[in-house]
């Protein structure tokens, strides 16, 4: 008797652990994109963008496919316009570095990552419907809001389906319950992470440059990893009305040509020490040698994005405030200038 006592009552709480477990699955899933701010869920078996061919030379200049993201640029061929451009970024605004990522929530980008049975809903373009994929996205009802639920900035949403291998950005995203559940929005795209085509010619995407958002993010994982392989986005104070492949649109406040178009990119030089630097920092400035930056949005002078992680150390993030924008050169292309 006591033996049958004693399996109904384990049975009992298995049952009962399996009730509050599944609850917290339930809430989990219609609660926890709304807060997450890291640990995120693997991206297996997505790689975001391929790599450059194989046989590339080390020393091309910048491609004009997604695929640069990807591309060691270490060795490529320094632009002789260089040192004017340089220039002309330092004088309009901050002349450092600046993380524009950390712990706190409201700092960087959050993201999703979704699977096969995410529900897609429907995406009610605001502003830039002409240059936007059409919906439906399976962008979750609750899914994180860059700047948080009440912010009044570019409100960007971005959602990685790891199933399709596909990638959905909204710019100025506001999610509305009724009387049918959707996403309004200034702009949106799918990006297939299988395939490096860029954007048709003059087409923004949820960034102003028609560049992919999610790739340029510094991510903490892969930070943290070690394995920082990719181009990081960056936003500069003034631009030049002009974009350069794999970019596709501008948003650009003069015709100098000593303006940074969009999708310029840079590197930090091979000559800078970094000596004193260590732990994520390092691993950053690191990627910033081999892999650069691309310019992406107009915003403030040098800053560099990354996604939202209660996980990142502000304080060794702020090694790489020392770095000054004369410490980088920018990378011929292997495209030419297009003027808006």
């Amino acid at each position: 008797m006591r033996a049958c006592l004693a399996t109904v009552r384990a049975m009992a709480k298995a049952i009962a652990a399996l009730t509050l477990l599944l609850a917290a699955v339930a809430w989990g899933a219609a609660a926890s994109p709304a807060t997450a701010v890291g640990p995120y869920p693997s991206l297996d078996p997505c790689q975001v963008f391929p790599d450059p061919p194989a046989s590339l030379s080390p020393r091309a200049p910048s491609l004009a496919t997604e695929a640069a993201w990807n591309q060691d640029i270490s060795k490529a061929p320094r632009d002789p316009r260089s040192a004017a451009y340089i220039s002309y970024i330092d004088s309009q605004g901050g002349d450092h570095l600046h993380p524009d990522f950390g712990s706190p929530r409201t700092y960087g980008f959050p993201f999703s990552v979704v699977g096969a049975g995410q529900p897609k809903l429907p995406v009610h373009y605001t502003a830039y419907g002409d240059e936007s994929d059409p919906g439906p996205f399976p962008v979750p009802a609750h899914a994180p809001v860059e700047g948080g639920n009440r912010s009044d900035g570019d409100r960007h949403v971005l959602v990685v389906d790891r199933a399709a291998c596909k990638l959905y950005e909204l710019y100025r995203a506001f999610y509305v319950a009724k009387p049918k559940p959707h996403w309004n929005a200034d702009a949106g795209t799918a990006w297939d992470l299988r395939s490096a085509a860029r954007r048709p010619d003059g087409w923004t995407s949820a960034d102003a440059a028609g560049l992919p958002i999610f790739h340029g993010l510094v991510r903490y994982d892969e930070v943290a990893a070690g394995n920082l392989d990719h181009a990081i986005r960056v936003t500069f104070e003034s631009t030049r009305n002009a974009w350069v492949h794999p970019a596709s649109h501008c948003a650009g406040d003069t015709s100098s040509g000593s303006a940074p178009p969009m999708g310029l990119r840079l590197r930090l030089k091979a000559g800078y020490g970094l000596g004193k630097f260590s732990g994520a920092a390092k691993t950053i400035a690191l990627a910033m040698k081999r892999y650069g930056l691309i310019v992406a949005d107009n915003g403030s002078n040098w800053y560099f994005s990354g996604s939202s992680d209660r996980r990142w150390d502000d304080a060794n993030l702020n090694q790489l405030k020392r770095i000054p924008g004369s410490a980088f050169e920018v990378v011929k292309s292997a495209a030419s200038q297009h003027p808006c």
